[in-house]
């Protein structure tokens, strides 16, 4: 469910309709939904009810936005980090240090301390030279880091190759036949306090069955740890799970999901962890858009927007997939490819799609464009970089500037010798 709703024919952001939001900021833009962010946190949690220790940290590289973060410091939410600039984002949206995780494959040692000296909650340990690496770091500065060690436990998350992150093949994480080694050689390190194991199997996962097999992996890894003499206090489960693109899209629901983690985990007696992104964010935005032209075609017409793939990269780098509809729908269909203007046949969106029917000048938006949107975007083409808005109920603010072409041609230089 989310706060995007036809009224009197015309699409609304919770009480805003969308041809105000495109008239006084322009397309094209983002537009966040805070009824819509707050429901998908308070639902995720609630999943989670029978979980008795647990800890939630929104995976920020989805959507960093500061007003998107905020909401969801209110809602309890920690964060799961991946650089230096996240984690600084983080804290300024007003998430506490200790609620912090710091992930990625490939911290640096300035990230390392400066996670330290931001007394961050937990670092996810990618592999032996880092882990050795944040107890030196740790061990100057007199202290020691909460740390797990993030394991490859060989599942196929049956996801798109590019977003997949738990197969033996893929870059992230120890393989779990030698964690154990490097779990006990890390752990008797100055400086580390190794408490427990992480894993990510990947993202937009439509099925529970590879995340309890993963699971089932680490429930067995933890018990070989402890009998080895070790301390297990927390387990990190990631993220992953998927959210419908598609109308006929059915991923499972956060109860499902809570229910599975619930009876696969009840015997482990660890504080879960957990770092959901996109099942919180997708549905909060859709990116508003303008039809410039309708472009005859060899077979179908092209559907001309004034969004591109550097502001919606996702269709480009996935061929994913995002409902696009009219913001004043006739009732009429047609089939259409829809493009951007960007100078690459790959600023495409869709392909040959039976769509609203829509002329030159109607709005439209991509849906569930809430996570990996934003974000992702650039200046290619030396386009405007594209700003972001958050309503709240009959309000609204411009949470993120469109930065013109011109400001950002005001940051370069050229050399005074070359005449």
């Amino acid at each position: 469910m989310d706060h995007f709703e036809y009224r009197d024919g015309v699409l609304h952001a919770e009480d805003i309709p969308l041809p105000r939001i495109a008239e006084e900021i322009g397309t094209p833009v983002y537009v966040y939904s805070r009824a819509t962010l707050e429901r998908h946190a308070q639902v995720f949690a609630e999943a989670l009810k029978d979980i008795p220790r647990k800890h939630i940290a929104f995976a920020i590289k989805c959507n960093p936005n500061l007003g998107v973060l905020r909401v969801l410091a209110r809602q309890g939410y920690g964060a799961d980090v991946v650089s230096g600039g996240e984690l600084e984002r983080a804290l300024a949206s007003g998430m506490a240090p200790q609620d912090i995780v710091f992930s990625g494959v490939g911290k640096t040692r300035a990230e390392l301390a400066q996670g330290l000296d931001r007394g961050i909650g937990q670092f996810n340990i990618e592999h032996e030279p880092e882990g050795v690496a944040l107890a030196e770091i740790a061990l100057a500065k007199d202290m020691t880091a909460p740390a797990v060690l993030r394991v490859n436990p060989d599942v196929d998350a049956g996801t798109h190759a590019k977003i997949s992150t738990g197969k033996a093949e893929n870059k992230f994480g120890v393989g779990i036949d030698v964690a154990p080694e490097i779990f006990g050689r890390l752990a008797a390190l100055p400086g580390l306090q190794m408490r427990g194991i992480a894993l990510h199997i990947g993202s937009q996962l439509t099925s529970l069955a590879p995340l309890e097999a993963a699971f089932e992996r680490v429930g067995r890894l933890v018990a070989d740890l402890r009998a080895a003499g070790h301390s297990i206090t927390h387990v990190d489960l990631g993220g992953g799970l998927g959210v419908p693109y598609r109308p006929e899209d059915n991923p499972p629901s956060p109860a499902e999901y809570g229910a599975m983690v619930a009876r696969v985990t009840k015997d482990w007696d660890v504080t879960l962890m957990f770092e959901p992104g996109r099942v919180i964010a997708g549905n909060t935005g859709v990116l508003l858009t303008e039809v410039l032209w309708v472009k005859p075609g060899a077979t179908n017409p092209f559907v001309i927007v004034d969004a591109a793939m550097n502001d919606l990269a996702r269709p480009a780098l996935y061929d994913a997939y995002h409902d696009f509809v009219a913001v004043r729908p006739t009732g009429e269909t047609m089939t259409a490819s829809i493009v951007g203007p960007v100078c690459e046949t790959g600023d495409t969106f869709a392909r040959d799609r039976v769509i609203d029917k829509v002329e030159s000048g109607d709005l439209a938006v991509f849906r569930t464009a809430g996570a990996y949107g934003a974000t992702m975007a650039s200046t290619y083409n030396s386009r405007s970089l594209v700003p972001e808005v958050l309503v709240d109920g009959d309000r609204y603010i411009v949470v993120a500037d469109r930065i013109a072409a011109g400001t950002i041609m005001a940051a370069e230089r050229v050399p005074d010798w070359i005449d």
